[in-house]
Formats: structure tokens, C-alpha cells, sequence
């Protein structure tokens, strides 16, 4: 009995340590805690963001944090297709004024000849407040309190100093129209060297002039300084007629002629607030030697601030104390409510409280992490992560049965943009042509080539059918774009026939093909008159697919007329330079959107807009008449039939003529885990991170189940311990036993 005793307590023993150890051993990179909590994880990778100043910030790894801080005018309702702008900051979507040259109010419909200004009278919202920060801080006397910091600050603190929240103080301040004002003349600043200014100056009233003057002061304070300019640019010392400040509350931007594109500039970060108090503060040297500023450290009215900005390693966002009540959207699409994305109808903004990224340099510890549960995206701010999961899901069965197991989620959608195959209008061969039979000769090659480049064989092979073959320039999302209809499908490249009992558009033949070509001097891809073979040059940016199997199917394709295809891969700026001197034949490139408009598309064949001639994104350099024509009533009239009748137009009038092979709406797929609420892909709605929600017990206990340790090695090293010791504990007792016996023998 005292034998099994002593052994059933060491293994009882290390019973209990092995219970106790090993809920412990886990591989989670931050406390389990946090997973608890309403917070959002995701990555960044490469390098932090290099600006998030919000009249500079202008790249795609910039936009998850400057639309979630900042607040411009308008946005794009989150869940509505088309996409249809939305009062933000402002209380609602401002109708122009229409004025002539003298001044005079025009009518809505009058001639856009005789509108010589548009004028946008915008009223902001009221009770917006800006975050808690430290350029609002104020004294008794109300004097800003870190105005002059570099001779207030605690020495000690100042070494000390790695956020401005890092100063005891804060204060807030309500949004006024004078930061929209300030924010407008930053543009012009030398000092911000914005990328929207050169658009900008042809748009806003005297903002040309403005930002000449600026210039001017500039110029003058670096001369007399040295070279070195410490003293601030004062930006109201000039006037700026286009932007007025009517009150508190009021904004007016006055617009050169008439320009309906305008308002969706408004919902972009360029037009969002900058208090001058933050400009000040930021100016302080204590702050500049720390990389503290608003490039780093934004001060908005968004529905987050940020709290952490470590540099190449984590960020963190959290909900501003001072956002208003802004409630979630109750309207969208027919599948929204399906999909579950109209439930948090009404609720308050933001859903999550904390957001936080860490940095991922390599894609395999990313992606493990993911499947782990650690992130709850791979990277939130991208509408492409997707992709590579869904494609390793057709590629793999254990990857699919891995993904759908753990139910991650994959939404799609179809991104504003277009990839196109693009003929030179300026070349003798491919272009439009010198005389009318040059014309029609360059024309009917054009249109043969269009049927024999299949793009639903190209999306098939290469991106597991992700995309969605093109028509016409207008991508899915936008007013204009057609899904049914005769005007839904390319009359050149298909034809209607009856697959199944129903009617839809087919891919015409290739034989048909080969009859346009016969028609324009190269039959069997040969010249009729001098029997040399037709040979064609591809210019390919390298930067855009990139593998040997990619620019084969190009040549197959070219091939099924018995026409050569010669490669030219180049880097991409060696692109770009051929691109602008003209001297492609063949190329492809791609466009996405800056806003929602047909007319954001449809300028990229706008003669006017030639990138030879006149430095325009027209890269085919295609000239039309007829598309210039319709092109110019076009861009003046808002969304309705009229627009809608001309869309059509000038998409027919490029299908007919071809100076290019409209390829296909690239795809779209975001990643998600399954925890993950109200999620909507959109390249255009950047301000959706509020919107998203977190079941925050979901994603504990699937981590946990996700992460359990594998126990039983550990358990069979401390069980067989258990029976060493125990082994041990015998041989004692046995030894003591014998002991005990000689003793008793040797006392008798």
C-alpha cells in the first residue's frame, strides 16, 4: 500500500503540472485577451506609409488610414451600386450655380459654351468635432498651450517624446468651413507639393494664380534665409477668389465653366479638413526631428485617430472619442440583405473600436498567421488577397477543403478599371490611316484581330476566369455600363445565337475573322500585293504579367490569322517613354478609375487628350470626329437618359473602329475569416473600414481550436517522468525496507 501510495502521487503530481503548463504553450503572437476584444488585425507590408498628409497622400497603402481619420465632403454609399455620392462632412450634395462671363445666373440647362463659372455652395455639418489631440490643447486664457513648444517643452520629456500623445494635454475643436478653406490652399503650397494641384489649378478659380504667388513668397524666403526656410508660409497672405469662406459653416468653391466631375473630387482626401492649429503645432523643431507630424500623426473628425505609429513595424487606430453619431447604412443591394449586410442597420459608427497593423514582410508567415486566425485579414485595405486563395482553391482540393473547413470568406467584385489591347493610331499599319482606303484597310485588320484575341480563353488559363471580358470601355459599377441588351455585348467581336434553347452572345468564328482580313489585303496573313507575311510588334510592359507562357498566347492568338507577333518586353519605364514618343504599334495597358464617371474612361479616347500631341492619357493617340463630338456633350450632363444615349454612342463608334481590343474589367476578391461582419470589396469606397464588424467570442474560441497544442508528446515525457519517478520511489522504499530488516536481524 505505501509503495503504490508514493508512485500514484508522483504521476498525480505531474498530472496536475501538465493541466497547469499547458493551456500555456500556445503560438499566438499577442496576449489571447486581445482576440476577445472588439479590434480588427491585419498587415501591412514593405514599408510604413510614406505620407498620410491628406493634400499629399496619394497611393493605395495610404487610403486605409487617411479615409478612416480624415473626413472629406462627400462619399460613396458603401453598399449602393452604381456608386452614388453621399453627403460626408458637408449636410448635403451641392447643385451648382451656373454663371456667365459677366457674372449673370444661368439657368440648369443653359449651353455649356456660355457657362463661364459653376459655384458650389456647401454647407458643413454641424457638432463635428476633431479627435483628441494636442494642437487644440489651450490655457486658461485660452491661448494654444504647445503654440511655442520648442522653448515649453519639459527638457525630459523631449528626449523622451515619440508620439504628440505623448504631451499631457489635448483638446478639441468644432469643424469649421475655414479648414476646408486652408486645406484648398494647401494644394498650391510649395512646402506640400501636392499631386492634385496641377488638376486642380485648370479647375478652381484663380488657384493658378495662387500658387504662383505662393511660389513667389517662397522663392524670396529661401534667398533671404539662405537657402533654409524656417519661418511658415503664411497661406492667407494671397487671395484666392475661387475658394470662400461665407461663414462658419458655409464653403463656396467657385469651378471654371461646367465640370460635373467635380463633386466626385470632393470625396476624395485632397478636399478633407487640416485645422491650421495642427499645421502649427507640427512646425515645432522638437517634433520634426522625431518624424512627428502629419505625414506620421493626422488629426481629422473620422471615425478613428490614430494612437500608435511605429515606423516599419505597427500601426494602430482607435475610435475617436469625439465622432459623431453616424449611423450604419439600411440600403443597398438586392444581395446585401441576403448576405447579411443590412443587419447592423442604424447602429452607430464605427463598428470595431480598435484597429491594428503589424508589419509582414514575407507572404508565407502572413498567410500562415491567417489560417491560424491571427489576422482577420490578410491585408484589409486591398481588394486583390483574395485572388490567390481562390485560384490555389481550384489549383488544390486540400486547399478548398482547408478554406471552406475554417469557412473563410472570399467576397468579389469587379474593380472600376479596364486592361485593353492597344493599337497605335499614328502607326501606317495598325493606326488610323492617311487616306480613306489606308482607313478601311487598317480598319478590317483592326476588327479581325478583335474576334481572334480570346479574352474568355485568356481569364480562363491565367486568372481562373477572376475577370470579366470587356465591350467597351465602361466597367461594371458605373452609370453607363451596360449588362443586358443589345448594347451589352461587342457586335464586332460576337455574334447573338441560341446555346441551350437561350439566346446569348457567342464569339464569332475565326473564319470570320479571316474574311476581314482577306478584306484588307492580307490574306492567310500575308500582303496581297507583295506576298511578304504580315509581322506585327507587341511593346509589353514587363511589370504587367510578366511570364513566357503569358506572351505565347499572344502569338497563338495573332497566329490563328497566320499573322507574326514580335515581342518587345520592356521595364516600365522604358514603356512609358515609348508610350509618349509614339513609338509602339501594339501594347497593353490598364486604367483605374479616379471616380465613377463614364467620362473617366471614355477620355482615354478623347483626341484632345492624345498622349503624343497633347500629353493626355489617350495612349492609342486615337482621333474621331464623331467620339470628339459626342465625347464634348457627354462630359457636361449629369447622370440620365440623354448621357446614357451618348455613352452608347461613342462605345459603338469605338467598337467599330477599334484603336483597341477591350480586354476585361479586372477582378476583385478581398479575405476575410468568417468572424467578420458587413464586408464589401470596392476599389472606390475607401472609407469602409467603419462599417466592418468583429464577433469577437467567434474568433476566440476558433483560435483556440485552431492553435490547441499537440499535447500528447509533452504528456508521454512527463508521464513516463511520472514512471521514473515512481520506479525510483520503489527502489527506495525497497532499499530502506532491506535496511530496516538487517537492523532488526543484526538487534536480534
Amino acid at each position: 500500500m505505501k509503495r503504490l501510495g508514493l508512485a500514484a502521487l508522483a504521476v498525480a503530481a505531474l498530472s496536475l503540472l501538465l493541466s497547469v503548463l499547458l493551456p500555456e504553450v500556445t503560438n499566438s503572437p499577442r496576449p489571447l485577451a486581445e482576440y476577445g476584444e472588439k479590434t480588427l488585425f491585419s498587415a501591412f507590408g514593405g514599408r510604413s506609409p510614406r505620407t498620410l498628409d491628406p493634400q499629399r497622400s496619394y497611393s493605395s497603402d495610404e487610403t486605409a488610414y487617411t479615409y478612416s481619420i480624415y473626413e472629406p465632403l462627400y462619399q460613396y454609399a458603401y453598399l449602393k451600386r452604381p456608386y452614388t455620392l453621399e453627403p460626408l462632412a458637408a449636410e448635403s450634395i451641392a447643385k451648382p450655380k451656373y454663371f456667365d462671363k459677366n457674372g449673370r445666373a444661368l439657368p440648369e440647362n443653359a449651353d455649356p459654351s456660355e457657362i463661364a463659372e459653376s459655384h458650389y455652395e456647401i454647407r458643413i455639418r454641424e457638432n463635428v468635432f476633431y479627435a483628441p489631440h494636442p494642437a487644440f490643447a489651450r490655457n486658461a486664457a485660452g491661448e494654444l498651450l504647445y503654440e511655442n513648444l520648442d522653448r515649453t517643452i519639459d527638457p525630459e520629456l523631449a528626449r523622451s517624446l515619440e508620439s504628440p500623445l505623448d504631451l499631457p494635454e489635448k483638446g478639441t475643436r468644432a469643424l469649421e468651413a475655414r479648414d476646408f478653406a486652408y486645406a484648398i490652399r494647401r494644394m498650391a503650397s510649395p512646402l506640400v507639393v501636392s499631386p492634385i494641384f496641377g488638376t486642380m489649378k485648370t479647375r478652381i478659380v484663380g488657384l493658378a494664380e495662387y500658387g504662383e504667388k505662393l511660389n513667389a513668397r517662397y522663392r524670396a524666403m529661401k534667398e533671404a534665409a539662405g537657402g533654409d526656410v524656417r519661418e511658415r508660409l503664411d497661406l492667407w497672405a494671397d487671395p484666392l477668389p475661387g475658394v470662400e469662406v461665407l461663414d462658419k459653416r458655409t464653403l463656396r468653391i467657385r469651378v471654371i465653366g461646367k465640370y460635373p466631375q467635380f463633386s466626385y473630387w470632393l470625396a476624395m482626401t485632397f478636399f478633407a479638413p487640416v485645422p491650421e492649429e495642427a499645421e502649427r503645432f507640427y512646425e515645432a523643431a522638437v517634433l520634426r526631428e522625431k518624424n512627428i507630424s502629419l505625414d506620421t500623426w493626422p488629426v481629422g473628425t473620422g471615425p478613428f485617430m490614430m494612437t500608435v505609429f511605429e515606423e516599419n513595424r505597427r500601426h494602430e487606430m482607435r475610435r475617436n472619442p469625439n465622432y459623431r453619431v453616424s449611423p450604419y447604412p439600411c440600403e443597398g443591394e438586392p444581395a446585401d440583405r441576403e448576405a447579411g449586410r443590412l443587419a447592423d442597420c442604424g447602429k452607430p459608427l464605427p463598428m470595431v473600436d480598435r484597429i491594428v497593423f503589424d508589419i509582414e514582410k514575407e507572404a508565407v508567415p502572413l498567410q500562415t498567421k491567417f489560417l491560424q486566425g491571427y489576422y482577420d485579414s490578410p491585408f484589409i485595405d486591398r481588394v486583390d488577397t483574395g485572388l490567390g486563395y481562390l485560384v490555389a482553391m481550384e489549383d488544390d482540393p486540400e486547399k478548398r477543403s482547408l478554406y471552406s473547413g475554417k469557412a473563410l470568406q472570399f467576397p468579389k467584385t469587379v474593380q472600376a478599371g479596364l486592361w485593353y489591347l492597344g493599337f497605335n493610331w499614328l502607326d501606317p499599319v495598325v493606326g488610323g490611316g492617311k487616306t480613306p482606303e489606308e482607313a478601311r484597310r487598317n480598319r478590317l485588320l483592326r476588327q479581325a484581330l478583335t474576334i481572334a484575341v480570346d479574352w474568355e480563353e485568356n481569364l480562363a488559363i491565367f486568372q481562373k476566369n477572376q475577370g470579366t471580358p470587356a465591350s467597351g470601355p465602361v466597367p461594371p459599377g458605373l452609370f453607363g455600363w451596360r449588362d443586358d441588351g443589345p448594347e451589352a455585348f461587342n457586335p464586332i467581336a460576337y455574334e447573338m445565337r441560341e446555346v441551350g434553347g437561350v439566346k446569348r452572345p457567342v464569339r464569332r468564328s475565326i473564319e470570320d475573322a479571316k474574311k476581314l482580313l482577306a478584306e484588307a489585303g492580307y490574306p492567310d496573313g500575308r500582303d496581297a500585293k507583295t506576298g511578304e507575311p504580315l509581322i506585327l510588334v507587341f511593346d509589353y510592359q514587363q511589370a504587367a504579367q510578366g511570364s513566357k507562357a503569358y506572351l505565347e498566347w499572344y502569338q497563338r492568338q495573332f497566329a490563328k490569322l497566320g499573322i507574326q507577333l514580335e515581342i518587345r518586353a520592356t521595364d516600365y519605364n522604358r514603356f512609358q517613354e515609348k508610350m509618349q514618343k509614339g513609338a509602339a504599334q501594339i501594347f497593353f495597358w490598364g486604367w483605374n478609375a479616379d471616380y465613377p464617371d463614364a467620362e473617366n474612361f471614355l477620355f482615354l479616347f478623347y483626341g484632345p487628350n492624345g498622349k503624343v500631341k497633347h500629353g493626355g492619357e489617350n495612349a492609342s493617340n486615337y482621333e474621331s470626329k464623331r467620339f470628339d463630338e459626342a465625347f464634348r456633350a457627354m462630359r457636361y450632363l449629369e447622370d440620365g437618359e440623354e448621357k446614357q444615349v451618348l455613352i452608347d454612342r461613342m462605345t459603338t463608334i469605338l467598337q467599330e473602329d477599334a484603336p483597341a481590343i477591350f480586354g476585361y474589367y479586372p477582378p476583385g476578391a478581398a479575405a476575410y475569416q468568417s468572424w467578420v461582419g458587413n464586408v464589401k470589396p470596392s476599389g472606390l469606397v475607401q472609407n469602409g473600414l467603419k462599417y466592418l464588424s468583429i464577433d469577437a467570442e467567434k474568433r476566440l474560441e476558433r483560435i483556440v481550436e485552431w492553435n490547441a497544442p499537440v499535447l500528447w508528446p509533452l504528456a508521454l515525457l512527463l508521464y513516463a517522468a511520472a514512471a521514473l519517478a515512481a520506479g525510483g520511489a520503489y527502489i527506495l522504499e525497497k532499499r530502506s525496507e532491506s535496511r530496516a530488516i538487517d537492523r532488526t536481524g543484526d538487534a536480534s
